[in-house]
């Protein structure tokens, strides 16, 4: 479902990967017995309604089921802990003119990308 990165692309202002994060969290928060139905299945009918409905904007996320927040939630703590820095230290670095200035052009753009990567993260933390 999630494919061969096993992962989820999140914006600003939606989840740019709502089918594979959707289908996901569905699977991930069922009971045995849910499961065992779906497997038999092989899957869902096709439901258009609830196809409409599963867009996941930042809207929606804060309005999921509190085992799909709570999954959402660890899943988020356990990516910002991969990190070797956390939001604040980034954002001191980019707030430090001389010590910015200091690396290279490549540093400077992958501390651009980290720092709203963790923003992301961070504002994904608030919604669920």
């Amino acid at each position: 479902m999630v494919g061969e990165e096993g992962a989820f692309v999140l914006g600003w202002d939606e989840v740019l990967t709502e089918e594979e994060l959707s289908m996901t969290l569905k699977v991930l928060c069922m009971s045995e017995e849910e499961f065992k139905k779906y497997k038999e299945q092989d899957g869902w009918e096709d439901n258009s309604e609830e196809e409409e409905n599963s867009t996941l904007s930042n809207e929606a996320l804060s309005r999921l089921k509190t085992p799909c927040k709570k999954l959402l939630y660890d899943s988020v703590l356990l990516t910002l802990e991969s990190y070797g820095s956390d939001l604040k230290a980034e954002q001191d670095l980019l707030n430090n003119k001389e010590a910015y200035e200091k690396l290279s052009r490549r540093e400077q753009q992958a501390l651009h990308v980290r720092y709203g990567q963790k923003r992301i993260l961070h504002q994904l933390l608030e919604l669920v």
